[in-house]
């Protein structure tokens, strides 16, 4: 029986590669692979202790570089800045009014990028009505503070040479 743990290390590893297809985190990848380097290493010959030194080396060694990777090139938008996402990205995207303004805080809903968020007009703003383009100013817990805008020209419009009507 010596010598076939690393058949072991070969079913952790696929089991542990397969696995990350149905995670969302991006780590049971780097020790499937550590678990396959493992497998390898007992093919070869190389003791128990030293498997699981290669296993532990590899898994967190590139689970280390991965994120490195990620946090440097992948989190930041070519301006420099860092990248902005989720309740993060809302202030000073642009919606529309879907429920008017009702209530004494006046209270609507306003659409922005496919989700429904409650929202309230910003402090001197007037009540928001069905249809209205708004611009996010700032978000408070579940609720989004809007002002709105004139002339903000819609994303799916395009200009037109020459100042070409459209009809």
């Amino acid at each position: 029986m010596d010598g076939i743990e690393w058949i072991g290390w070969a079913v952790l590893g696929v089991i542990l590669i397969i696995a990350e297809i149905f995670t969302s985190g991006f780590v049971l990848l780097w020790f499937g692979i550590g678990a396959m380097a493992a497998a390898l290493a007992g093919i070869v010959g190389i003791g128990l202790p030293f498997q699981f030194l290669i296993f532990l080396v590899i898994s967190v060694g590139l689970t280390a570089a991965s994120r490195t990777i990620f946090v440097n090139y992948f989190s930041k938008e070519r301006s420099g800045d860092d990248l902005k996402s989720g309740v993060d990205a809302l202030p000073g995207k642009i919606g529309t009014v879907v429920s008017s303004s009702s209530g004494a805080l006046h209270e609507g809903a306003v659409k922005v990028f496919g989700s429904t968020w409650t929202a309230f007009p910003a402090e001197g703003d007037a009540p928001l009505e069905a249809g209205d383009r708004v611009r996010v100013e700032r978000v408070q817990g579940a609720s989004i503070f809007v002002r709105r805008v004139d002339h903000e020209p819609d994303w799916r419009s395009k200009a037109l040479p020459h100042g070409e009507d459209k009809s």
